[in-house]
């Protein structure tokens, strides 16, 4: 602790103005910091995992509900970026199967319908 916290002070001091009168309460606040933030980790819950009922249950035709937080979505992949996750992270996290979808099943049918109908892919002659 007290190597982390002599690290973030010459960090915090090599980039900002700091008097050496103020210097021994910065300390003070950044030990106090880490220590709050190495009491909170330990009392971090461990995430059940989902059954595979639930996993069955979150593929709906039209939506996916995540297990980040219960909402249903067509696509899951821009709310897991707005939580820092990949799709393959949120599947290691959440003990989900490698094929498990991040498109609705339904949304997918009619993206797919789209992009026939508009011949994706191929230039015109």
């Amino acid at each position: 602790m007290v190597e982390q916290t002599a690290a973030l002070l010459a960090a915090y001091v090599s980039r900002n103005e700091v008097p050496p009168a103020d210097l021994p309460q910065a300390i003070r606040q950044i030990h106090a910091a880490l220590s709050a933030l190495q009491n909170n980790a330990a009392r971090v819950p461990v995430l059940d995992l989902p059954t595979s009922s639930a996993i069955a249950a979150s593929i709906r035709h039209d939506r996916l509900v995540s297990f980040v937080d219960g909402k249903a979505y067509k696509s899951l992949k821009r709310h897991l970026a707005s939580h820092g996750m990949t799709p393959g992270e949120y599947r290691r996290r959440y003990g989900l199967p490698s094929d498990y979808p991040m498109v609705s099943p339904g949304y997918a049918k009619v993206r797919s319908r789209i992009a026939r109908e508009i011949q994706a892919g191929f230039k015109a002659a």
